[in-house]
């Protein structure tokens, strides 16, 4: 039991000096494939995203400068796939995360895309590298 909890006061300072900065929840980002957005139909659209096996995470410089119904959703080589639609898009800027519904295959898609359904227009679209 001792030294149980010197590992966990061991545990708290590491993280209190920032020195285990690649642990954490799954969606905090970090284990999957990244991309940077670029504005697409006249909209800046800016920032980065990554897909995991299981959620779509835009980081804290994502930024879109406004569209009516806004959606993030999946796609490969430049063909936004709707059937991917992961709900709408929470914030205008700043990190938040969406999970993949069962059936969608993170694999298989090679973009994060911001997508208007009004319009059916791609706000903008992060390419995927590793």
């Amino acid at each position: 039991m001792q030294n149980r909890r010197q590992v966990l006061k061991l545990t708290a300072g590491f993280a209190a000096a920032g020195l285990m900065t690649g642990l954490g929840p799954a969606w905090a980002g970090g284990d999957g494939r990244t991309g940077k957005f670029s504005g697409r139909s006249n909209h800046v659209t800016t920032g980065k995203a990554e897909l995991t096996g299981s959620r779509v995470v835009l980081f804290n410089d994502f930024s879109l400068d406004g569209a009516p119904d806004a959606r993030v959703g999946l796609g490969k080589n430049g063909k936004y796939d709707a059937r991917t639609d992961l709900g709408a898009l929470k914030n205008l800027n700043g990190k938040q995360s969406y999970r993949l519904r069962n059936g969608i295959d993170a694999n298989a898609y090679n973009e994060v895309y911001i997508w208007c359904r009004k319009f059916n227009v791609p706000l903008g679209v992060a390419k995927l590298g590793n």
